[in-house]
């Protein structure tokens, strides 16, 4: 499926990855799934209020995420701020979670990721980048967007609710 964009879409972009980012970055090993499960369980908690129940990435397997899976770390000085899960598939990138610590949310960490994701599927060869959130979260929706994704399809699961696909293609 092929995404046309608009003028405007086409200049969205997530946030610059700074030199401060680009130093606070690194791979996930196993030693980090405590991490990596403790943070994202932070990040979605604000969630549960909104659709009554725990998010997915809540309850995933980070050790298998870690092992199989592209986690890439943001740490500004000492501490865990932000993270993003990617999965490489033959005609895309796939991001599996994006989750960023309540204390730094708001401050651009999760769009710098957006953009860190699109130069690895860009050195991968890949020309577009997805993802999926749950319909309910309107604010993550509404990121997504700003910076150049659109809306592929949504699906109504029982008994999880709405599920929103969208993707983005790469100049």
């Amino acid at each position: 499926m092929q995404n046309k964009l608009s003028p405007s879409e086409s200049l969205a972009s997530p946030t610059p990855l700074t030199d401060t980012i680009r130093a606070g970055l690194r791979r996930a090993t196993p030693a980090d799934t405590t991490a990596v499960r403790d943070l994202t369980r932070a990040a979605y908690a604000k969630w549960v209020p909104v659709i009554g129940r725990e998010p997915g990435p809540m309850n995933a397997d980070y050790d298998l995420a870690v092992r199989d899976h592209m986690v890439d770390l943001l740490h500004l000085g000492s501490e865990l701020a932000a993270l993003i899960e990617m999965r490489p598939e033959v005609d895309h990138l796939l991001i599996v979670n994006v989750a960023v610590s309540p204390a730094h949310q708001g401050h651009g960490y999760g769009r710098a990721l957006l953009g860190h994701a699109e130069e690895l599927a860009r050195s991968l060869g890949l020309e577009e980048v997805r993802l999926y959130t749950n319909g309910s979260f309107t604010d993550n929706i509404k990121l997504y967007k700003h910076v150049g994704y659109r809306v592929d399809r949504e699906e109504v699961h029982p008994q999880f609710g709405a599920a929103v696909y969208m993707s983005k293609r790469l100049i």
